[in-house]
């Protein structure tokens, strides 16, 4: 028999008060953008509502664990508030529990960079076998495989090990990739009474943590684009914000191209989070050229153009649109058919697993 089996929640007792409020209070900080004093404050009407805490572990003993275990810095800059910032500790919890929100559920697989179709000098063994060649490495010879020609070449009685009975084991060539995310911040990731921008971070800091400790020989760069677009460091990722911008898509990837231009590795892409159209240009003389209602023709081009420009210098675009909008899906569409890139029309929910497998997949089939 095979199905699901439902029962009563039943409280984690392995977990002392202090972790059981960490992990709430750690999700609020990605809600909150790194905000602490909003956290706590959203943490208290919480206890208020659920009795999180009891009169032996309150709130305030929390706080005070957080500061003695170095959650918690204190920056006194005569403003108003607690005066309690994150620490780079905080920053990197963040960033692994996202990393097990958003990649826990899939399969682990082994640790090291990707593997591609290619067999060369790489430090995995694979299945495959050969004969063994002047030069091959003697620690790479398949004994097994080995004794067993021998005996079939010059039987068991009279035994000898030629070299041409030697078989070695392939190695699987490892690849590494440059990747650059681009994270739409504009004001539409928060309208509508959704809130999108929340669920790009933990994708950004999981995708990050993967990297950084899975293939340690990939590099991962952080776009964000509004009206203009800038560069993002791994710290900053908690902190951020919606801005009441417009969508200049261009922008990012010109940031983004000219990122991966620097890049010597011959591998690249670039990963795009969005749930609206370009609706943004920076002219020449510094002005912005906007328009909210429609596809601008002006805009569309210049934005397909540049599509197309990456797709020349072999850079594929893969665009994660989070909005099921159909008007936007033409101009989807023809962006993806300009670079020969890939698009996924995904909801909030599903968004990390599509890029963690699209980013698994692309270091497989794309190596060279």
């Amino acid at each position: 028999m095979s199905g699901f089996l439902f029962k009563s929640y039943e409280e984690d007792e392995g977990k002392s008060p202090f972790e059981k409020l960490l992990d709430i209070f750690m999700e609020l900080l990605t809600h909150t953008s790194g905000d602490v004093d909003e956290a706590i404050e959203w943490l208290r009407e919480l206890d208020d509502e659920y009795q999180l805490t009891t009169p032996e572990y309150t709130i305030e003993d929390f706080i005070a664990e957080l500061k003695r275990k170095q959650y918690l810095k204190e920056e006194n800059d005569g403003g108003e508030g607690s005066g309690l910032s994150l620490s780079s500790k905080s920053e990197q919890v963040i960033r692994q529990r996202s990393l097990e929100q958003v990649f826990g559920k899939l399969k682990k697989s082994a640790s090291g960079n990707h593997k591609t179709k290619f067999m060369g000098r790489g430090d995995e063994l694979s299945s495959d076998k050969r004969a063994y060649e002047f030069g091959d490495r003697v620690d790479r010879i398949a004994f097994t495989d080995s004794i067993r020609n021998a005996q079939k070449n010059h039987g068991i009685d009279d035994f000898q090990l030629h070299e041409g009975d030697l078989e070695i084991m392939e190695t699987e060539h490892k690849s590494s990739t440059s990747t650059v995310l681009m994270i739409d911040i504009s004001h539409s990731m928060i309208l509508y009474g959704e809130d999108r921008i929340t669920p790009a971070k933990k994708v950004a800091m999981a995708l990050v943590e993967l990297v950084t400790t899975k293939y340690p020989k990939d590099t991962l760069d952080i776009v964000v684009f509004g009206n203009d677009a800038w560069q993002v460091s791994i710290k900053d990722l908690p902190y951020l914000k919606v801005g009441p911008y417009h969508t200049n898509t261009v922008a990012g990837l010109e940031l983004a191209m000219d990122i991966l231009r620097r890049k010597k590795n011959p591998n690249k892409q670039i990963f795009m989070i969005t749930d609206g159209k370009p609706s943004c240009l920076k002219e020449r003389d510094g002005s912005y050229y906007k328009n909210s209602f429609g596809l601008d023709p002006k805009i569309v081009v210049k934005t397909l153009n540049l599509a197309a420009a990456a797709r020349k210098a072999k850079i594929p675009i893969t665009t994660f649109m989070i909005a099921q909008d159909p008007y936007l899906q033409s101009f989807i569409r023809d962006f993806t058919a300009a670079n020969n890139g890939r698009a996924f029309y995904t909801s909030l929910k599903g968004l990390g697993e599509y890029i963690f497998e699209d980013y698994e997949s692309n270091r497989r089939k794309r190596t060279r």
